[in-house]
């Protein structure tokens, strides 16, 4: 009769911590298992392309791929956010800090040209909405990263959006 009872208090047990990791897992995005990194171009890229790989990513809602873009990313766009920029234009608070923005920048030809990045983090440059920022080639080669005053000069005139220029992601 004991056994009986201490088996049935283990499987209801097992069962317990069973259901308790199945809710943290749906309830913790995968991308969060993985650490971001700091304001570091080379890390960003190694993050975004191994660790939480931006091609698993959404599309920047209401945005598909190759769609027409213009300079200087390139004629044709596709953009990828994370799990946190997502649900901050969904929900229209502003970008939270770990936003992570990926725009794949296509010739005319729609040839992948270069990658850029937008990556907000905390106390980073508050005087730019703590944007981090960074261009790839295609390769991962770095061509620009930080504060980079040619991406801050144009996203300024979109500062009341949080530098975004695609919808409007403040209520």
């Amino acid at each position: 009769m004991k056994k009986g009872l201490v088996l049935i208090l283990a499987a209801i047990l097992i069962l317990t911590f069973s259901w308790a990791a199945h809710a943290i897992h749906e309830t913790i995005p995968a991308e969060t298992q993985a650490t971001l990194p700091g304001p570091d171009a080379v890390k960003l890229y190694e993050y975004i392309m191994k660790s939480n790989p931006y091609t698993d990513w959404q599309l920047f809602p209401g945005k598909g791929r190759m769609y027409e873009g213009k300079q200087p990313h390139g004629a044709f766009l596709t953009t990828y956010v994370n799990n946190d920029a997502y649900f901050s234009i969904r929900d229209k608070k502003g970008m939270a800090d770990g936003c992570i923005i990926v725009k794949e920048n296509y010739t005319s030809d729609k040839h992948l040209n270069s990658v850029t990045v937008m990556y907000k983090i905390k106390g980073y440059s508050p005087d730019t909405g703590d944007w981090f920022w960074a261009k790839y080639e295609t390769v991962g080669k770095v061509v620009a990263s930080g504060r980079v005053s040619a991406c801050i000069m144009c996203h300024e005139v979109k500062k009341d959006n949080d530098y975004i220029f695609s919808g409007n992601i403040m209520k």
